[in-house]
């Protein structure tokens, strides 16, 4: 019967498009990364075992555009048809994006897949010991996700200098302190784009990258030079510029970390930072950079965990409703897909129940909360949101809506579940080295 509606699906997409061309704080885990380059898109590798399996969403445009998410009707319409024909499980799992221990598919990170239908992975350094294996285990993830009806989010943050994921075979992009010093916002571009491609030549769809936040506080324990600059216009043209550079080389830049990670003491993998600006102070500064992503088709911003007590003194920001439904939504006007930050830092597991504040995210206007490590704890958080779901606490109408946005992102970018080849990683090399050659 599935596999009817999905057909249907499909048709209608088809007929509809026919026309038309068209670890949380992400990286500050005190591992200095390893050297990092640029990938290349995709390339299609021999079928597998059940190519035809291969899972991509009905109404893709063809072509990636910035602004605001899809809105043709029919485009709209097919989406909504393939959600009349997933069970509330499978959106369920929409709403959650994981890691995984060590470097292979295992046997719980099949069941994420087969039994709780997650949206997608986040990878971290212990994933990823060399590009012959990630591509491996990127592979093996999307050929298990087959059955699905969506094809998986495969993430990584990757910034260049210290924060990155590759291994050792990558040349290392510089830091976005030492791109944003140049202040050209064509070489911040190519290096933007030469993050997507490097990340697309693995198979990843979704980078959690450029960092927004304005380097205002020397005494930062976390931002420092992954800021493109210490006020407001820098940040603001240099992040996007990195932001359009990742978008049209086909991956999904994610901006963060909202409200503004900048002007901080206290490393939120450890404890809860607490900002006491004003609302003035924060649409002076803080917020301005994630306005003008916001006005230049951002597609996902992440929310960090911090205490912003002049909005909401009582509750941290990545589950706030003040600040992700009121600020973000209503006032700045960002229709996209909302992610938090990792929920498993220091600043949230360390003071609530994880699974309580990812209820408490939805609500307030995520989309989707990231579980970055501990599968026990990944679990706990499905379980959380399935019962509150059923406990009518998320609504059906609230889980439908929070699951569209997120399933018209992946229609847009083309998200799908093939398998690629290993990238050419010489010739990534050399396009880093031409960079950093115009660099000196």
């Amino acid at each position: 019967m599935r596999i009817m509606i999905l057909a249907a699906v499909l048709l209608l997409a088809l007929a509809g498009c026919k026309d038309e061309s068209g670890r949380g704080i992400s990286g500050n885990n005190g591992q200095e990364a390893a050297p990092s380059s640029q990938g290349q898109k995709p390339q299609e590798q021999e079928p597998s075992q059940e190519p035809d399996k291969t899972q991509t969403l009905p109404g893709s445009t063809g072509e990636v555009e910035d602004g605001d998410l899809p809105s043709n009707g029919k485009t709209e319409a097919a989406v909504t048809e393939l959600m009349s024909s997933m069970t509330v499980q499978e959106k369920i799992g929409q709403l959650v994006l994981v890691g995984i221990e060590g470097t292979a598919m295992d046997d719980t990170s099949l069941k994420l897949i087969k039994d709780y239908h997650v949206g997608g992975f986040i990878f971290f350094k212990d994933n990823i010991t060399s590009t012959q294996q990630s591509v491996k285990l990127f592979n093996e993830l999307k050929h298990a996700n087959a059955a699905n009806p969506v094809p998986l989010w495969l993430s990584i943050d990757e910034e260049g200098g210290r924060v990155t994921r590759f291994p050792e075979e990558y040349v290392k992009l510089p830091s976005s302190g030492k791109v944003g010093g140049y202040k050209n916002q064509e070489l911040t571009k190519r290096v933007g784009g030469l993050i997507a491609e490097k990340v697309s030549g693995l198979g990843l769809n979704m980078v959690f990258a450029p960092v927004l936040d304005i380097n205002s506080n020397p005494n930062n324990p976390v931002i420092g030079d992954r800021s493109f600059g210490t006020n407001a216009d820098a940040v603001s043209e240099q992040g996007i510029a990195s932001m359009k550079g990742i978008q049209e080389n086909g991956v999904v830049p994610v901006v963060k970390h909202f409200p503004g990670h900048g002007d901080t003491s206290v490393d939120s993998h450890l404890g809860l930072p607490v900002v006491e600006h004003d609302l003035k102070r924060l649409h002076e500064l803080e917020l301005v950079p994630f306005q003008q992503a916001i006005n230049e088709g951002a597609d996902v911003v992440m929310v960090a965990h911090l205490l912003m007590k002049s909005i909401d003194p009582d509750t941290p920001s990545s589950y706030s409703k003040p600040v992700i439904n009121d600020l973000l939504r209503d006032e700045m006007g960002f229709k996209g897909v909302v992610i938090t930050d990792d929920m498993t830092m220091g600043a949230v597991s360390g003071n609530t129940d994880v699974g309580e504040a990812s209820v408490k995210s939805i609500l307030a206007g995520s989309n989707i909360v990231l579980i970055g490590h501990e599968y026990d704890m990944e679990i706990g958080v499905i379980q959380a949101l399935t019962d509150a779901v059923e406990e009518g606490v998320i609504s059906e109408e609230m889980l439908n809506d929070r699951v569209k946005t997120t399933l018209l992102l992946k229609q847009k970018y083309q998200v799908k579940d093939e398998p690629v080849k290993t990238p050419d990683v010489e010739r990534l090399n050399q396009k880093t080295k031409q960079v950093l050659d115009e660099m000196k």
